[in-house]
This record gives C-alpha cells, structure tokens and sequence, in this order.
C-alpha cells in the first residue's frame, strides 16, 4: 500500500485532547477527504501497474483489482472506527475537576446498600419496640395430646412454626397462633388424655408430621422398610426453612419444614449414642450436639462435617448452649460492678461491695499461710442445710463429706499448677476423673466472650472458649459443693448471658455469674445465690430463662415455678430479707417430668414437653402452650 505514510503524516496533526467534539468531526472529515483522494490516486497507479504486468503475464486480474479497490476503504473503516473510539472513551482518565463547568470534583454516587430481606424484616418487627415489664402471669390456655412422651421443642421465630419430637419417631408440626386463636377444644377423651379436668381448654392445630427414619438398602438392592428412631432432640432454622432432628442412634437428620415439609436433606453420623441436646449457631451457619458418649460437636452446615470436638471426663451431657450475643461483663442488673473488679464482688452484692463514694473496701487480713480471711458467708450455711441423705452419697467410712480438703485430677497440660491449690478450695465436691480444672480468676481473664456451656449428667457444668484449639487450655468447670447431688438435667443461659441457671436433683437452681468467679479468699468461682423449691417439689428437670434478663422458669415434678431471679434472697429497701414465698406457679403441668420449655423472644407463649429423656422417672404425654401476660 502506498498510502501508510500519508495515514500517519493526517492523523498525528490532529489533536484530539484539547479540541472540542465539532474540532473532531472537522478533522475526521478532512481526513476522510485526504484518504479518499490518496486511495484515488492509488487506485490510478495500481490499475496501470496491473494493466503491464497482465499483458506481460498474460493472466486476468480482475480478482487482484477489485482486491485492491475494497483493501484502502476497509482500512480506513476501521481507522476511522478506532479514531472514534479513542475520542469517546480516552485511555488517559480525565479529572473530574477539569471537566466540570465549574472547577469542583462531582459527588460521587452512594454505595448501594442491600435491602434487608423479608425475614430480617420480620425479626426486626418482632423485636422492636419492646419494653420488660415489672413481672409475669402464664397460664396455660392450649393443651396438645401426645400419644407417647415427647423428649424435644423446637420453634420458629415468629412461633408459626411448632415442632415436637416424641419417642414413637414422629416429628410433628403444630401452628401455635391457629390452635390459640381458633375456637377448637379438646373433647372429653381428649381432656381425660391430657389430665385436664377443670376449665376449657383448646386443642392444638397440626400442619403436618413426618417420620424420623432412614432408609434402609437391602443386599440385593431393593429398599427396605425404615425403622422408627425416637426424637431426643431438635433445633429449627429461625425462618422454619429447616429442622435437625437428634436420634437415639448417634446421627442427626437434616429436614425441610417450610417448604417441602419432612423431606430428609443430609444425615449426619457423630455419636454413639443418644443426641440429648442440641443448639444453633448465632448465623445458623451450624450447630452443636451433645450426646450421651460424653462428647459435644460442632457442625458446620454447609459441609455436614464435624468442625471440633469438645471431650471432657467421659460423663453424659444433658445440655449445652451456647453464649447470647447480648453480653455485658460489667453491667450487673443488681449492682454496678467497676472494671477490674468483676472477681472481688462479694455474693451478698452491695454489702461488701464499693462504698456509696464509689471506693471499694479494703480486702480482708491475711491468714498465717498469706490467704485472706473470709467471713462465713450465709450461701455456705444454706448449703449445708440443703445436705438431704436420701439423695446424697455418704463416705466409704458411711459419714457424710466434711470439709476435709480434696485434690483435684489433672486435666490434661491445664490441671498442673491447681492441684497446689486445691487444699484452699474449701467445702467443694471432688472432681471426676479427667475433668478439667476449677474456673479460677487467672483463667477466666483470658477466656474470649465467645462461651460454649455444657451440662453433664454427674451434675458438673463446663465453660469452653471456643476460640482456644489447644487441648487442655480454654476449659474450665464451674465450682459445685460437696453437698449438691450429683444429677443436672437441665442448664442455661440468662438472656443477657451473663448468668448459668442449674437445675439440681435435691430441688434447687443453682445461679452462677460468669461476670464474677468468687471470692477473693479461693478465688475459685462460686455461686451467686440459690433457689431453693419446697422439699415436696422433687427434682428439677428443666429450667428456662426468660428474655427480660431478671425471671426463671423452674420445672419440677409437681408443676412449674415463675422465678424473679433478680430479687429471690435479696433484702428489701430496710434491709430486712423478704419472708413468704417468693415465686408463682404456672398451672398446667403436674405429675412429671418436663423434658424441655421454650419461650419465644417476645415472652409472649411458654411452651412444655413431659418426657423422662431416656432416664428415670414418671412422664405426661401432653404438650402445653402458655399465655404470658405482662404486668406493669
């Protein structure tokens, strides 16, 4: 081509970073005027040129000519397409400021923020706008029949959704707000089923049930008929996409509920034995179990795989939860605790705490060994008038325990080190074999506020810090006298997280502040107060905490108690302790043992299952609903 040159002579005389969008298109024309007369005078050139070579060659050219007709023009399309396109889109990005009219950089355009979805929309609806009252009345209104015991609960946010586990093997799915708004009551068999002798009571509304089974594939191929396993425990998805289920087998099934109910999503095989509890996640992107082997998992749902496992002394699990996220260490509800002294706060609360200028007192003398002297403390003689020789264990001599001093088994690389200690632990229970350590002060400072609580049946209750990998470090248990039966159904969270309810065999719950482990004197934790049932009441086997932070609900074989945690054995504005029962009863249940309570987070139902949980004792085989009313 002879017309290279005169491209590059046009096109480097123009400008097109200063001049204007009517400059460009005066020189594109120019230059598309140059190249059509340079492409002409080509064309004239090459014609003779051919015309030569063919009548020496003696070949036809015509399909070398019109190669060279359409050749210039095509190149020049695309030069042209490219100018353009160079003075549109620059390479070089040009300031904001140069091409504003008015010299200022353009706002910028807001980030696009993602709407909230239709369930974070409903949890906020949920949730908003609610203030605690100063107390509560619950009373049953809604009675569901069971044809065996039901051992589990588990419920959606919002309570539409109502799932029990019962030991037949169904999974069934109640509408709460259809039965207690509806006009459906029990018939008479019904009510003779239920023990509902007196008042009206309405009946509750089923959705659907499902069976909690697993497929069975036969050696020739065929598919087998699938056994029945009992529901030990459940869990729900907070917008009831999905349930887990907990067998007595050791696996734990994933199932859908909202949509699709019932249909088996994953089974996941961990224990071996029966899963006794489980608890989600706060971003229920997994969960935890607790099984009779002794051991707690942790799940991760998105691959169905066990992420860690949590072993302490072999001894079975009845509970296990994990920290709310509503945690405050040095808020206290009864008292303001200063910083750096959560450890040094007296069980009594006030009385030996700051001073009314804000100083706090001065630590008790010192002992001949260099340890402070405590005075008695009145949590240690109601401890000892709690001793019952029915339930508690005497000595191989056949006396009971004394105050004589016991050494603790080490636990792994964390027991060294406590064992010197452990003679200054005073009146406390003597560890199992291969349980972890006491909670001491120097160990729970360096605990994260991320808290897995777990329950074992031999009454032991353990803090593990999940953030701690390392075998032995990050564990600790809760101190227990020597006087508590060796029996715990049934632990919690207070819904601020800063306190663990325990239910006891010998009637009582036991309250530990994770906010404070003791004394100064041991400085091993110790309990913040007790509340003590009527000898009558039998043995607590479930305990739920309300959302306001400050009430219990206590489960007992007679009925279920309505606790104010905040204010049971503590004075009055004299001084002087509060005298008569402290405590209401929430009618509905009697006559057994209730397997598991829930309360939805705008404490407006109580729900209740009777079951033995695969242990002893008598069982219902009703399911209730409670009305909460809020008192002002």
């Amino acid at each position: 081509m002879v017309n290279s040159d005169s491209e590059e002579d046009v096109y480097d005389d123009i400008d097109f970073e200063g001049g204007s969008d009517e400059d460009i298109d005066e020189d594109v024309l120019d230059a598309l005027e140059g190249e059509m007369a340079a492409a002409a005078a080509a064309e004239a050139t090459d014609g003779e040129e051919d015309t030569d070579t063919s009548t020496t060659d003696g070949g036809s050219d015509d399909e070398d000519a019109e190669e060279d007709y359409i050749s210039p023009h095509r190149d020049l399309e695309q030069a042209l397409t490219q100018t353009l396109q160079d003075a549109a889109f620059p390479s070089k990005p040009v300031s904001p400021t140069t091409d504003s009219p008015l010299g200022f950089q353009a706002p910028q355009p807001p980030p696009q923020v993602r709407p909230p979805s239709p369930a974070q929309l409903r949890k906020t609806k949920i949730l908003s706008g609610i203030s605690w009252p100063r107390s509560f009345t619950v009373e049953a209104i809604c009675a569901i029949p069971h044809p065996c015991a039901t051992h589990s609960l588990a419920s959606s946010l919002c309570m539409t959704h109502l799932l029990t586990g019962s030991d037949d093997g169904y999974i069934r799915d109640y509408d709460v707000f259809a039965a207690v708004n509806g006009k459906v009551f029990l018939t008479a068999p019904q009510r003779q089923h239920c023990g509902v002798i007196e008042g009206i009571m309405k009946a509750g509304q089923i959705r659907c049930w499902w069976e909690n089974a697993l497929p069975v594939v036969n050696p020739d191929g065929t598919v087998g008929e699938a056994p029945l396993y009992p529901v030990y425990s459940l869990a729900m998805h907070s917008d009831a996409l999905w349930s887990l289920a907990g067998s007595d087998q050791g696996h734990v099934c994933l199932y859908t509920v909202r949509h699709s109910p019932g249909r088996p999503c994953h089974v996941m095989h961990g224990h071996r034995g029966p899963v006794s509890a489980l608890s989600l996640q706060h971003d229920e992107k997994g969960f935890f179990s607790a099984g009779w082997d002794g051991e707690a998992l942790h799940w991760d749902l998105n691959t169905g795989q066990i992420s860690r496992r949590f072993s302490a002394h072999g001894a079975q699990l009845t509970a296990i939860a994990i920290r709310p996220l509503t945690t405050n260490f040095i808020h206290n509800p009864w008292g303001t605790i200063t910083a750096g002294s959560e450890f040094m706060v007296s069980m009594r609360g006030s009385r030996d705490g700051p001073n009314h200028d804000g100083s706090m007192q001065p630590p008790p003398p010192l002992n001949m060994n260099g340890m402070y002297q405590m005075p008695k403390q009145e949590d240690d003689a109601r401890s000892d008038t709690s001793y019952d020789p029915l339930f508690d264990e005497p000595d191989a001599d056949g006396e009971a325990d004394s105050g004589a001093h016991h050494s603790f088994a080490p636990f792994g690389p964390a027991g060294q080190g406590h064992t010197q200690n452990a003679q200054h632990l005073g009146r406390g229970a003597i560890a199992p074999k291969g349980a972890p350590p006491v909670l001491d002060p120097a160990t729970y400072a360096t605990f994260s506020p991320d808290l897995l609580m777990t329950a074992h049946v031999d009454g032991q209750v353990i803090l593990w810090d999940r953030r701690v990998h390392t075998p032995g470090k990050g564990v600790g248990r809760l101190w227990m006298s020597e006087k508590t039966p060796p029996w715990c159904m049934s632990a919690c969270w207070s819904a601020d997280g800063s306190q663990i309810y325990a239910g006891r065999r010998n009637g009582t719950v036991e309250i530990y502040d994770v906010r404070q482990t003791g004394r100064a004197a041991s400085g091993t934790p110790k309990i913040l107060k007790t509340l003590r049932n009527p000898l009558s009441s039998g043995v607590v086997s479930c305990v739920v905490a309300f959302p306001d932070g400050r009430h219990l609900a206590c489960a007992s074989t007679d009925n279920i108690r309505l606790w104010n945690v905040a204010e049971a054995g503590e004075p009055d504005l004299s001084g002087k302790m509060k005298s008569g029962v402290q405590f209401k009863i929430i009618p509905g249940h009697h006559g057994g043992y209730v397997s598991q309570m829930l309360i939805d987070p705008a404490a407006r139902f109580l729900v209740s299952a009777s079951s033995n949980r695969g242990w002893h004792g008598e069982h219902t085989k009703t399911v209730f609903v409670h009305d909460i009313k809020h008192l002002t």
